[in-house]
């Protein structure tokens, strides 16, 4: 964990040499680490494989984004002069991990932006909880409040309507791995829902699980992704592997 926050704390202070224009050098290690986590690229998208603790955009935290490393990565990579362009067309919370989608050209986001708004981006995700679900597998349709002051959602009387369909597909000693679809997508919709119903994510802590993650992440993960490439009409399907951490857990 030292380590971790050790790295964060360089990384923002390269960081801000980004902010100011200029893209920071990215070391042999990372290189290869960014290279590996590449699920699919070409000239106007990247899907990548986000960790747990990575964040996708900007925040008040002031830690480097996936979107300004990427940046710096392709600038090194292709030895680019000029500016990278990186749109981020969705994101993942910070504690959940797998497939990204990125746009290397406006083009691609504004038409991945439209897709994602007509529900054209097709998204699987798997969570690992600590209770069996009551059915091997239902569509869950409930009203979501979120509290902007906690940053969480509640299920509730009025709000929004959030719906999903979970199946159980394996378990293990003390865990049930879940495959969730989004018909909706509400502020920490997967979290909130599944813990409605009984059965929060492992790790966090936020929506009822009893103990955190060694990595300060949950167990929540963008598993697959499909969807027509908005420039070359061709099929994409991108499934991200099951981190090493989800124990018994088979990918």
């Amino acid at each position: 964990m030292v380590a971790r926050l050790i790295e964060r704390f360089h990384k923002k202070k390269q960081y801000l040499c980004t902010t100011m224009g200029i893209y920071r050098e990215i070391g042999p290690e990372e290189f290869q680490d960014l290279q590996g986590r590449i699920l699919y690229e070409d000239n106007h998208i990247i899907v990548f494989n986000k960790r747990t603790g990575e964040i996708v955009q900007g925040d008040k935290t002031g830690d480097e984004p996936l979107s300004e490393t990427l940046k710096a990565f392709i600038a090194q990579r292709d030895a680019k002069p000029g500016q990278v362009f990186m749109g981020v067309p969705h994101r993942l919370d910070r504690p959940v991990s797998g497939v990204t989608l990125f746009a290397k050209t406006s083009k691609a986001l504004e038409r991945l932006n439209e897709m994602l708004r007509k529900g054209d981006v097709h998204k699987t995700y798997w969570a690992l909880t600590a209770g069996k679900p009551p059915k091997p597998t239902d569509t869950l349709t409930d009203l979501l409040t979120r509290n902007e002051s906690q940053n969480k959602s509640y299920v509730s009387k009025t709000g929004k309507e959030a719906r999903l369909k979970y199946t159980l597909i394996q378990s293990t000693d003390r865990y049930y791995l879940l495959e969730v679809e989004l018909y909706t997508g509400r502020h920490h919709q997967i979290r909130c829902q599944l813990a409605h119903m009984g059965c929060p994510i492992k790790g966090d802590l936020k929506y009822g699980a009893k103990r955190s993650n060694p990595d300060g992440g949950i167990c929540l993960l963008a598993r697959h992704i499909q969807f027509i490439h908005p420039v070359k009409k061709t099929e994409v399907d991108v499934t991200a592997p099951v981190p090493d951490s989800w124990k018994g857990v088979q990918g």
